[in-house]
């Protein structure tokens, strides 16, 4: 039998509790030109509380300050990354950044879009378990004055979804690619030469998804005035080329005709008011 005095004198021995690796999240941003944006997008990720992160830039061959403006920043935060080159547009360049990514997630968070707050990440981290494979949250749109505007939300056509679904995309882009957040390992390479890569690479995700997570709160600050809004009749072409593919020509031209009707009935109840 053992006595007290001898058990409490015994050397205590290190744990042998293996703990799973911490989540690391992969952010790409794609800059082009875009030294007076960039600076903000950097500095969003930068004062992120979480510290597992991997910061890959893709810049492709800007004329201005950009590369220089990486280059000194990199000396700031460790785990960065960057390559300038031509490329052959956003979801070229994207594509680049995914290539030599090595993270558990990946986010691509444009130059000039932000992460929401300082704590994103570490909220994001607690809900993922081993079955997660998408975290999606709730976009605020700022103007070209970083003033808050509204979120995707309460300003477009589309309510992000309690849970999402990839049939419910029949509907529209439902969430921005920016506050779409996917595993890496069943992220696809985004198809080219269509303004609405981001839609199908979406879609395509989640329907490989075993689980899909609400994050419950804003992630993205989204700057206004996108390619899509800036060429806006090739954007409507393009999805529905995205539409067709993935839900067949008759449920695309169906869904279509509910969208234009959606946008009038949305220009009427927000006349006089700000809209996406």
């Amino acid at each position: 039998m053992y006595r007290l005095d001898h058990i409490l004198s015994l050397p205590i021995m290190p744990s042998t509790v293996h703990r799973p690796p911490s989540t690391v999240f992969t952010i790409i941003t794609v800059v082009y030109n875009g030294e007076a944006d960039l600076p903000g997008t950097m500095e969003s990720v930068r004062r992120q509380t979480y510290p597992h992160i991997e910061y890959i830039f893709v810049d492709g061959a800007s004329k201005d300050n950009s590369l220089k403006i990486i280059q000194e920043f990199a000396k700031t935060m460790p785990n960065v990354h960057w390559i300038s080159e031509p490329d052959k547009g956003l979801y070229d360049a994207m594509n680049k950044g995914m290539r030599i990514a090595t993270g558990d997630f990946v986010w691509c968070l444009n130059c000039g879009d932000h992460i929401h707050a300082p704590d994103v990440l570490e909220k994001m981290a607690t809900l993922i378990t081993p079955q997660t494979d998408v975290l999606y949250g709730e976009t605020m749109l700022v103007d070209a004055n970083r003033r808050p505007v509204g979120t995707m939300s309460e300003l477009s056509t589309r309510k992000l979804p309690e849970r999402l679904h990839w049939r419910d995309f029949l509907g529209g882009m439902l969430v921005v690619h920016q506050a779409f957040i996917p595993r890496l390992s069943i992220a696809p390479p985004l198809i080219e030469n269509n303004l609405c890569a981001d839609y199908d690479w979406c879609i395509k995700i989640l329907k490989k998804s075993r689980e899909t997570v609400n994050t419950g709160f804003i992630t993205t600050d989204y700057l206004m005035g996108g390619i899509s809004k800036q060429r806006h009749r090739q954007s409507l072409r393009d999805r529905f080329k995205v539409m067709r593919t993935h839900f067949g020509l008759m449920r695309a031209v169906l869904a279509h005709g509910w969208i234009v009707v959606r946008a009038v009935m949305h220009r009427v109840r927000r006349r006089g008011k700000a809209r996406y």
